[in-house]
């Protein structure tokens, strides 16, 4: 069974017997009970956070790697010494959350943050986080396009009409190439 099988299985238990999803607000500064929560409420909703759920898989994984290069006939023993290191470790995720939460509570006011949580929360919100990286690349690549379009038209256009000038005032034209185009802002 591969570690992150393993792991996963028993960190779900063992983040329901810890109940790491909630943590006390007591230890927060400079953010009221209530910012807080609704900061918190706010992340879920973003689903921000979750990005680090994989860190302690992925580093228990690489420590597993090298204590097995190290001592290659100790597999099984190195699984499970690694797998309940990684799961006594697991608490400190929740450690994370609070620094997420704090960070959150000291940009926004608590409205906003319930204005977020809101936001993110319903349908439309949802279908955001799930397309708005998708819509904003496709952006960036039509921005790009019309970026490319936009230096193409412009050199022939201005290169056309000095000609016409310069042929105007008796001058012999000349041609220029094309200038390269950088990409879009993004």
């Amino acid at each position: 069974m591969s570690f992150h099988t393993k792991f996963a299985r028993s960190a779900a238990v063992a983040a329901t017997l810890l109940g790491l999803g909630a943590f006390s607000v007591a230890s927060a500064q400079d953010a009221t009970p209530e910012q807080l929560a609704a900061a918190q409420r706010a992340l879920e909703a973003l689903g921000i956070t979750a990005q680090f759920d994989d860190i302690l898989p992925n580093q228990a994984d690489l420590v597993q790697a090298q204590l097995t290069q190290v001592y290659p006939n100790y597999h099984d023993l190195i699984d499970e010494v690694v797998t309940d290191t990684a799961i006594s470790l697991a608490s400190r995720r929740g450690d994370l959350e609070q620094e997420a939460t704090q960070i959150y509570a000291n940009v926004f006011t608590e409205d906003e943050l319930n204005q977020l949580a809101d936001f993110y929360g319903s349908d439309v919100g949802k279908k955001f986080i799930q397309y708005g990286p998708i819509a904003a690349r496709e952006l960036s690549q039509a921005g790009d396009i019309w970026a490319r379009g936009i230096a193409r038209d412009l050199n022939t256009q201005a290169q056309e009409e000095l000609n016409k000038r310069i042929t105007a005032q008796g001058g012999t034209p000349v041609e220029v190439p094309a200038p390269t185009t950088a990409p879009a802002a993004q």
